[in-house]
């Protein structure tokens, strides 16, 4: 039967609320998710939470009612709370009616398997979590088998990052390496790695890509090291007609998996 909580000092509201904080994600190896239609994807992609958090008003939801169900059955807590909490939980004044603690995934290279998927999304020091939940979406869009995150980047289980990902966070898989293991990896096998860059005179669309097709993506500002653009076996651009000189870059990576996509969908 689920508990009722509705005390701000409660020991689980307090472990739950210090989950936004990287250091406490990082030692407890959990992370918040949250939300209807998060939840729902993480449960339809074979994932649970440990506990759910939910309001009064969205007991009878029967995506909620489901949700505690399949938590509890699977060993997990459930615990009705008042909107409040929930909104401490999340850190947003209007919050979602649902909040799950999930157990981090996996994260080494070891665990991707590359002949899973003919599209794959790199992305080297990046730093906003809104962008790498956004290239969590598109790589769950085209059909990509994950996200591989090179160097110091966002974490991937920030409330931020999750939020952005709309739950593709539970249906990409993620890898965390630094470069020289990534690359040393990647050789081991197939892959074409494209990266793209203003350095480059070679149109996006100009080349034809073979799959499994790795599409690099460098940091916001500074984007590629030179030596990282040369280890590519592609390096791209996008033309720019406008007074902008390089895209959002989400948008960029999203421009290139559609090219990608289109290409073997031909």
């Amino acid at each position: 039967m689920p508990r009722d909580i509705t005390a701000f000092s409660n020991p689980l509201i307090k472990r739950a609320r210090s989950l936004r904080d990287k250091k406490n994600r990082r030692s407890e190896g959990l992370f918040l998710a949250e939300g209807l239609r998060i939840l729902t994807e993480a449960e339809e992609s074979g994932r649970l939470p440990e506990q759910i958090f939910y309001a009064p008003e969205s007991s009878d939801h029967p995506r909620t009612q489901a949700l505690v169900s399949a938590t509890e059955h699977a060993g997990g807590e459930a615990i009705q709370t008042t909107r409040a909490i929930l909104s401490k939980l999340s850190g947003k004044d209007n919050p979602q009616a649902v909040v799950g603690i999930y157990r981090e995934f996996d994260t080494g290279l070891a665990a991707i398997d590359r002949s899973k998927a003919d599209i794959w999304l790199v992305a080297q020091a990046l730093r906003d979590p809104g962008n790498l939940g956004t290239m969590l979406r598109t790589g769950d869009a085209v059909g990509a088998g994950g996200l591989i995150l090179v160097d110091d980047c966002a974490d991937p289980f920030s409330v931020e990052a999750v939020r952005a990902s709309m739950g593709a966070l539970f249906t990409q898989a993620i890898a965390t390496a630094r470069w020289a293991e990534f690359i040393a990896w990647l050789r081991e096998g197939d892959g074409m790695l494209v990266g793209t860059s203003l350095d480059t005179d070679l149109d996006y669309q100009q080349p034809g890509y073979v799959p499994p097709t790795f599409i690099l993506t460098g940091n916001e500002s500074a984007g590629l090291p030179a030596d990282y653009a040369a280890a590519c076996d592609l390096l791209v651009k996008m033309p720019m007609r406008g007074k902008a000189d390089s895209l959002n870059a989400a948008v960029a990576t999203a421009v290139m998996a559609y090219e990608v996509l289109n290409q073997f969908r031909r």
